[in-house]
């Protein structure tokens, strides 16, 4: 069986994690990915923490590992011309471009997509940017440079992320990087399906603003409905919500309606709260949230979270355990799900990273090749797609346009 994506090729002008995020997604697809890096340094990503070095000295970057799996490294210097060429010569033998460099980056360079669509009509280039750069739908924003964080508080997310007393807070590293590299992937399926009608290729632009606004859509529905900005901390016409504590940690509790909220109530045998005054309704339990947390720990004080997860599934109110990195790799339903895929990498060993989200019926299980090494592909790239011959590698690596396994 072949994986969904297999027989694309994919560039990646890529660094950081939103634009390695998304071609890894393409990747575990069965797409080839030609991650293009600059000589000597490669993706920043590489130098940036935690490390692991093996018995011979060597240093690899867990977070450059864990978003690059399944994907060959090309060490070319697109600053120089001969660079230029071998991108252009890729370019006409290839699907698809992701992008996330500085705005007008490649522009500069003659690389843009209206420099590249000129010598391949079918190409889809996705650009990642932090405010999008598609003409029509650009502000003064557009050539602003951002990372993750920016995109959270832009969007209102880390307005609504803490508690009230406290300073806003972000979600978790990276949130904004991850969510833009999975909305650009799908953005490159749509692409990829309308070529198959049209036989032409896109530009996709996908600006990590407007992508953190769609998933904060909660908070433009409420404001356009009831004029009212929702705020930190606890909710005004909803509870109980939130985590609480058991014997051996947290248990997550979200409680919408009266429904679920007569279900609880039969679960912890304070049947007599239904119809309570101070817990009638979805804003009198919000006003009395301080009395309701205390009933419900109260009640959990000495169950385990296996225990109160139990007596709650019984009466049908979900809830789930507040896990910990151990906790997950530890558990028997990620195991069976496979979520937590083993990636063998040459210098960190044996180790364990999340797998692809989906699973297709008809597909085989993802591919679990380690990250590149800087320049580990560069000579097979330009022999089998391009054709070099071993004098004209050698005369570019010399040149310093490109660098090669060896000479990292």
């Amino acid at each position: 069986m072949q994986r969904p994506l297999t027989g694309i090729r994919v560039i990646g002008l890529e660094q950081y994690m939103s634009a390695p995020y998304c071609t890894m997604l393409l990747a575990d697809a069965g797409a080839e990915i030609i991650k293009i890096e600059r000589p000597g340094r490669g993706d920043p990503r590489r130098s940036i923490p935690p490390f692991v070095s093996d018995d011979k000295g060597r240093t690899v970057a867990g977070g450059f590992i864990g978003y690059n799996r399944n994907k060959k490294s090309l060490a070319l210097n697109l600053r120089e011309e001969e660079g230029q060429k071998i991108l252009r010569d890729l370019v006409m033998e290839s699907d698809v471009v992701v992008e996330n460099l500085r705005p007008g980056a490649m522009d500069k360079l003659g690389l843009g997509y209206k420099d590249l669509k000129t010598i391949n009509q079918r190409l889809i280039y996705a650009a990642i940017s932090g405010f999008g750069r598609l003409e029509g739908y650009t502000s003064s924003y557009s050539n602003r440079p951002a990372f993750d964080i920016v995109a959270e508080a832009m969007s209102g997310v880390m307005n609504l992320v803490g508690f009230a007393d406290k300073p806003p807070s972000w979600t978790i590293y990276g949130m904004a990087d991850v969510y833009t590299g999975m909305v650009t992937a799908y953005g490159i399926m749509l692409a990829l399906f309308m070529r198959e009608q049209t036989g032409e290729g896109q530009f996709v632009d996908s600006a990590m603003l407007d992508n953190m606004l769609a998933l904060n859509e909660r908070m433009v529905t409420l404001y356009s409905f009831t004029g009212e900005s929702p705020s930190r901390g606890r909710l005004k016409h909803l509870y109980p919500r939130g985590a609480f504590e058991c014997q051996d940690g947290f248990l997550a509790l979200n409680i919408p309606d009266d429904i679920q909220w007569g279900r609880l109530c039969q679960a912890m045998e304070c049947e007599n709260l239904k119809d309570d005054p101070r817990t009638v309704s979805g804003t009198a339990r919000a006003a009395n949230a301080d009395f309701i947390c205390e009933t419900i720990e109260s009640w959990l004080t000495d169950k385990t979270r296996a225990q109160a997860e139990e007596l709650l599934g019984k009466q049908g109110v979900p809830s789930g355990p507040v896990n910990t990195a151990e906790d997950i790799i530890n558990d028997p339903h990620i195991a069976a799900r496979n979520m937590l895929v083993t990636v063998d990498d040459p210098v960190a060993g044996s180790r364990k990273y999340a797998r692809s989200p989906l699973h297709l019926s008809s597909s085989p299980e993802i591919p679990t090749e380690p990250a590149p090494q800087l320049g580990g592909n560069t000579r097979e790239i330009l022999k089998d797609i391009l054709r070099y011959e071993d004098t004209e590698i050698e005369k570019l690596r010399e040149q310093g346009v490109i660098e090669i396994l060896s000479d990292v």
